[in-house]
């Protein structure tokens, strides 16, 4: 299946204005996004529909915000969200332009059209995710030296902590090398290479505000990833993939809602 949409050429100027939702009282405050967050997510579709390419020149700061119909300031949050997550580079005097960093995958097989607010676009990420890490874990139950059982343990103990403690960046990366020292403990280069580059697409949703902050289902992921350490540890390859299939298929119904809770209210 050809994951590529196609997409006619536009010009910035079809870009939509950068608006949220008119909502009041308590509804205003559940719903309400920083500007800058959905200028970060309109630049992304301009660069999709355009296919444009890494060196390939974005509009100016100024035009980019006459367009969304918004501030240079707020355009300048938004490319800081972008340049940290690989997708744009500014350079001083010359201007922005499509990252051509290890981040950005935009010459690589994913062809730069990923959309991290896209429900379709998440769901074949999942799906994707799904097929890889059950690999990495059945195999990582067979293969796992003492050595990498004890960082994947550690990973482990690490992300509860966060949740314990209420700190969603150690839980972020805790979560980051659980995920990463699985995937390691399967011996599988190409394995390891596929579950480090569906996270980073992933992790584009999480920059944007999609999935910031600790709750039930972050508690749900801890035991989750307790079930999947266990399965590796004893030696059970199918419970370890039927324990990854089950934390990734938790994970996108959380994302689901949350667009969806985004796109509808």
């Amino acid at each position: 299946m050809d994951d590529t949409p196609t997409i006619e050429g536009t010009s910035p100027s079809q870009v939509p204005p950068a608006a949220p939702p008119a909502a009041t009282g308590s509804e205003e405050r559940r719903d309400y996004r920083p500007g800058y967050e959905i200028v970060a997510e309109q630049i992304l579709e301009y660069i999709a529909e355009e296919r444009l390419v890494a060196g390939d020149r974005l509009p100016t700061e100024i035009d980019l915000a006459q367009t969304l119909h918004t501030s240079r300031a707020v355009v300048r949050e938004a490319v800081k969200i972008l340049s940290a997550l690989g997708r744009v580079r500014a350079h001083k005097g010359r201007g922005l332009f499509v990252a051509d960093d290890e981040g950005m995958l935009v010459t690589s097989r994913w062809g730069g059209f990923f959309r991290p607010v896209d429900i379709d676009h998440v769901l074949m990420l999942f799906e994707f995710r799904r097929v890889q890490e059950m690999s990495a874990s059945s195999l990582a139950a067979t293969r796992a030296t003492p050595s990498e059982l004890r960082t994947i343990e550690l990973a482990m103990e690490k992300g509860r902590h966060g949740f314990v403690q209420g700190r969603v960046e150690v839980f972020n990366q805790a979560d980051e090398e659980f995920h990463m020292a699985v995937s390691a403990a399967s011996h599988n280069t190409f394995l390891v290479s596929a579950v480090r580059d569906a996270r980073r697409l992933q992790r584009q949703s999480s920059a944007i505000g999609i999935h910031d902050r600790l709750g039930e289902n972050t508690a749900a992921a801890v035991e989750e990833h307790e079930a999947i350490y266990r399965a590796i540890r004893d030696g059970r390859p199918d419970e370890a993939a039927q324990a990854t299939a089950a934390h990734l298929d938790r994970t996108l119904e959380d994302y689901r809602r949350e667009i969806q809770r985004r796109l509808f209210g």
